[in-house]
């Protein structure tokens, strides 16, 4: 799998003004219709899932400053932009209270392609797998507060989500490409957008860490109550 690298994305409130976000719907739904006529939907997908590309296309948008933001406007206006049933490809969840709706909307997405019940249900699956992977199995001191699920007619996927660090006011960005997961624990990521790396950080979806997955499973299945004792906070 093609490695893409990464990123940051300072923590920046507010919106942009109407004016400018109108313009990214028309110019992002523009730029979309030509990448799919020229390339197809699966190249679309490899580029949205390519942090380096996403954030320059976030910049032609005219989102033109660096900023967590760029994640929140530029998938707005393309879910805006986008038409299933004219461009093949459906653009589900969104930040905060929406991103818990994401299933709902690759089951809709699902119905409009005409996908197999099985397909569907292994998306809804993944995109689970993606969030709790980002949010748990990757300890970087990021909580997912974004999650936004791709699915073509042809039942290919993408993902790009975000997570917030309140202490350092930093966000992070994680893009997945469908085809190029092999296994949700072995390196899954084509890129995780971010600035600075964290030496301490635990990332348990990685092949580094297949001994630790497997003693974290023992431990489980062993009745984990008996750890508790060294979790104990010890009174003087």
């Amino acid at each position: 799998m093609q490695r893409k690298e990464s990123a940051n994305l300072p923590l920046h409130g507010g919106h942009p003004p109407k004016w400018l976000f109108d313009r990214m719907i028309k110019l992002s739904g523009a730029i979309c219709e030509v990448i799919l006529d020229e390339f197809g939907s699966n190249e679309f997908l490899n580029r949205i899932s390519n942090p380096y590309w996403f954030q320059a296309f976030s910049c032609v948008l005219g989102f033109d400053w660096h900023s967590s933001g760029t994640t929140t406007t530029t998938l707005g206006a393309l879910k805006r932009s986008i038409n299933p049933e004219e461009h093949g490809i459906y653009l589900s969840g969104g930040k905060g209270a929406k991103s818990r709706k994401t299933p709902e909307g690759i089951e809709h997405a699902g119905h409009v392609f005409n996908l197999k019940n099985t397909t569907i249900e292994e998306m809804v699956k993944t995109s689970r797998l993606t969030a709790k992977i980002d949010n748990s199995c990757i300890q970087d001191g990021f909580t997912l507060y974004q999650h936004h699920f791709f699915v073509t007619e042809k039942g290919q996927w993408a993902v790009v989500q975000q997570g917030m660090n309140i202490e350092n006011k930093f966000a992070r960005r994680y893009h997945w490409m469908g085809e190029n997961v092999a296994s949700f624990l072995e390196n899954p990521h084509s890129g995780i957008s971010c600035d600075k790396k964290n030496k301490k950080t635990l990332n348990m979806a990685t092949k580094d860490s297949k001994e630790a997955q497997k003693i974290s499973v023992d431990l489980i299945n062993d009745n984990p109550e008996h750890l508790r004792q060294y979790f104990k906070r010890k009174d003087n």
